[in-house]
């Protein structure tokens, strides 16, 4: 009898213990699908509120207002919007390439020229976000650089896939270039152990 009193009494332990832990694991992934919820709207707001910065910028250089010396810029300033019509990507071009960067738009590699200036301009973006189109790029493709003063239309001459510390992708050129840098292969779990780039000239 004692041993059967055990076995109920270890069964309902199981059941309560099973019971709590189907809890926790519901309760955590709600809170894992609001956190991406939630950073995807705080992207998709800042993307309107960056969209909203380059039309300022645009107005200004138009009437003659914007400052003849470019001042210093910072960790995330706008710099202009990145379009590759034919995958439907538009996407605000912003300073730099920290983590907190790269969730709200992509991002200019320190280092390379500006945009809208000539030589090679190089940006980066998360392969599971914005950059995620960029399986589908081909040769030929156009991509619209915009900035204050204007829109750069490139197009696609080569694609590759580098070592993550292959600096010659992004080095300077004489010629007015744009190299998009995203991590590969796309859907690969954890650290990609690769870069996709995509290098076009301007037209």
């Amino acid at each position: 009898m004692i041993s059967i009193a055990n076995n109920e009494m270890f069964a309902r332990r199981g059941q309560r213990f099973m019971c709590w832990t189907r809890r926790i694991l519901m309760l955590t992934g709600v809170l894992a699908l609001a956190y991406v919820a939630l950073t995807l709207f705080n992207a998709r707001l800042f993307q309107i509120a960056a969209s909203h910065t380059l039309e300022h910028q645009i107005h200004a250089e138009e009437q003659h207002t914007a400052s003849p010396s470019r001042p210093a810029m910072k960790e995330g300033d706008v710099l202009g919007k990145i379009e590759i019509p034919r995958l439907g990507l538009s996407v605000a071009v912003l300073q730099g390439t920290t983590s907190k960067t790269l969730l709200l738009g992509v991002g200019h590699i320190a280092g390379t020229a500006l945009p809208g200036e000539a030589g090679n301009i190089g940006i980066a973006g998360h392969r599971d976000t914005y950059f995620r189109v960029l399986k589908d790029i081909r040769r030929n493709d156009e991509i619209r650089l915009q900035t204050s003063s204007g829109v750069a239309r490139y197009e696609v001459d080569w694609i590759q896939i580098t070592a993550p510390r292959d600096g010659d992708i992004v080095a300077p050129t004489s010629e007015s270039a744009l190299t998009l840098v995203t991590c590969y292969p796309f859907y690969y779990i954890g650290a990609a152990p690769e870069r996709f780039v995509v290098h076009a000239r301007r037209q």
